[in-house]
């Protein structure tokens, strides 16, 4: 017999191929590989082969959970792009995690109190969310300096990057961040958010919190005779 209410998670946001199945809060299996290219080619025969190796089939799984960034830009369209079709054939529900929920997941103890989850950004900077109630709230934001004050009206903890820094700036209290096994991560997040709390998912889209650096072309546009 499979394992009830089984979870396909997996992500390429960041430099790996990641994937993990998890049925009633038990990890089944859990594999990453470091690769800076290549993921769009390596995620689903990772997949096949960590279900092949179970036991079980695609047929068996009854949740998806990609991750959904921020993070690489190609890399978070290829586990969202993924997710989506998978979802669509399979004919299950497919529900999108942030890497803000995952860094959130080890103080979710502290559910009720009012929290700030800070992630790496480029060029030094930080992606920073809010959580209430244990849930995120509001939009990622990209920052350079100290915790903007609309973020710290009610004295919340700081968790994650930088957050010693982050918190000592506003006097806060701070968690730094714990490294784990990130597509092991996701599955729980997924699990509490669709199997807990009976959430129904949208379609999962990735997060894209850095704002466009492309500039426009200099030259000017041909014109086209008709």
């Amino acid at each position: 017999m499979p394992p009830d209410n089984l979870i396909l998670a997996f992500d390429t946001s960041v430099a790996h191929c990641a994937a993990a199945l998890l049925s009633n809060a038990r990890i089944i299996a859990s594999q990453s590989e470091d690769m800076k290219k290549g993921q769009a080619e390596r995620l689903l025969p990772l997949m096949q082969e960590m279900l092949a190796t179970h036991g079980l089939v695609w047929a068996d799984i009854a949740l998806l959970a990609p991750g959904t960034g921020p993070g690489n830009f190609t890399g978070i369209r290829i586990s969202v792009s993924a997710a989506r079709g998978l979802a669509l054939s399979l004919g299950i529900p497919a529900i999108g995690i942030s890497m803000f929920e995952v860094a959130y997941l080890p103080f979710a103890v502290a559910a009720n109190d009012p929290a700030i989850v800070c992630l790496p950004g480029p060029a030094e900077s930080a992606y920073v969310q809010r959580f209430s109630q244990g849930a995120p709230t509001g939009c990622p934001l990209q920052i350079a300096g100290t915790l903007p004050e609309t973020l710290t009206h009610d004295d919340p903890i700081v968790i994650g990057y930088r957050a010693d820094d982050m918190a000592g700036d506003a006097g806060l209290r701070f968690e730094p961040a714990k490294s784990g096994d990130i597509a092991a991560s996701i599955a729980a997040c997924a699990e509490a958010r669709f199997f807990g709390n009976h959430e129904i998912p949208d379609r999962p889209v990735p997060i894209y919190v850095r704002a466009p650096d492309a500039a426009p072309p200099r030259d000017i546009a041909p014109v086209f005779l008709t």
